[in-house]
């Protein structure tokens, strides 16, 4: 079931985005989760790194989000298991090109942090077959890749729930990066904490751009915009799940509040009252932190150990692979009430919804 879901991912990005791993002639390996699939072998002589490339998402390093929370994974599993990695960043086309660089320097561990690298790695990873892959927010697309995917529903209703009961007008909103059912998962998930807590909170949402068009990614400009609208329309907690276009929120947060009204920004992927300028970091209630470190660290340590396995590896709030943020105290008066939830979502208690099937 949980394999099913991803396979929106895929297939959405067969429609010109990225192509699905049903496109190729190999079947990938089951879905595990990340409990069953945990690697036990400890850090010691006999796990050496090697040397890897990492394939960065539009902007690389620095963008307070996606891509840095790779970079603490990347950083840690380099320094534990003497790694030399190699960095470049998509461009937003030229991922056949980057694949083809790395395999050529005999690079024997590939990650893509994002599905954009989908079409791409699946078909190095089939011309390459002893060449261990590893893609972040998308299927496996041959035996010797690893999909790393996360409920991102099940933290977003974490923040959700947050938003709800610190929001004193009844009134939230959301920010999608792009309109794709990947993003619609966090908002799915999102809607159903708010509403879980209040049943009649108003919800406004918007996307930055449209299914195709990535640069909802990278458009801090317009989430400031949108951001600044949802303010004065009501809403005093809006929720970003736009990447690199999240720091536009939280200038919003800020003039708003700058102006007398009291509203909050909630962050994504990482704690981003800690990635976040100083000036801006106090208006981030929490963060829905998806542990892409977590991913890319295991996915390194594995393949240092000897114990890397293809196929799709699903992290959710029971195994701790999503959580929510707690720094600046913000939600130290919800914090119980939080916890009691991320405990029913960890025994199945509550079911989150998903856009992913």
């Amino acid at each position: 079931m949980l394999n099913k879901k991803f396979k929106v991912t895929a297939a959405v990005l067969a429609l010109g985005l990225i192509a699905a791993a049903c496109g190729s002639d190999k079947a990938a390996a089951p879905a595990t989760t990340v409990a069953a699939a945990a690697t036990t072998a400890a850090a010691g002589s006999d796990c050496k790194g090697g040397e890897m490339t990492i394939l960065f998402d539009l902007k690389g390093r620095g963008d307070k989000s996606f891509n840095d929370s790779a970079a603490i994974g990347l950083d840690k599993a380099k320094a534990e298991f003497g790694y030399t990695a190699t960095e470049n960043v998509r461009a937003g086309s030229d991922e056949a090109e980057l694949f083809k660089k790395a395999v050529d320097a005999k690079q024997k561990l590939i990650v893509g942090v994002g599905f954009a690298f989908g079409e791409s790695m699946t078909a190095s990873a089939t011309a390459n077959p002893d060449v261990h892959y590893a893609i972040v927010d998308s299927n496996s697309g041959a035996p010797n890749v690893s999909g790393l995917l996360f409920k991102a529903n099940e933290g977003s209703y974490l923040v959700g729930a947050a938003a709800a009961l610190e929001s004193k007008t009844g009134h939230i909103g959301f920010i999608g990066g792009v309109d794709i059912p990947l993003i619609q998962d966090f908002y799915m998930g999102y809607e159903a904490g708010a509403k879980s807590v209040k049943a009649d909170i108003k919800i406004d949402k918007q996307y930055i751009s449209p299914a195709g068009d990535f640069s909802g990614f990278g458009a801090p400009d317009k989430a400031k915009t949108i951001g600044a609208k949802m303010y004065q329309d009501g809403a005093d907690v809006v929720y970003h799940a736009a990447g690199g276009s999240g720091d536009g929120l939280f200038s919003a947060a800020k003039e708003a509040n700058d102006a007398g009204n009291k509203v909050w920004a909630i962050g994504v992927d990482s704690d981003q009252a800690l990635t976040s300028s100083a000036d801006l970091a106090p208006y981030i209630l929490t963060s829905m932190i998806k542990h892409v470190d977590v991913a890319v660290y295991e996915t390194m340590k594995d393949h240092a150990c000897g114990t890397f396995k293809g196929g799709d590896r699903i992290f959710s709030v029971k195994d701790g692979g999503l959580d929510y943020a707690t720094t600046g105290g913000h939600v130290d008066d919800i914090k119980d009430k939080l916890d009691k939830i991320k405990a029913d979502i960890g025994s199945g208690a509550i079911t989150v919804p998903s856009a992913m099937g």
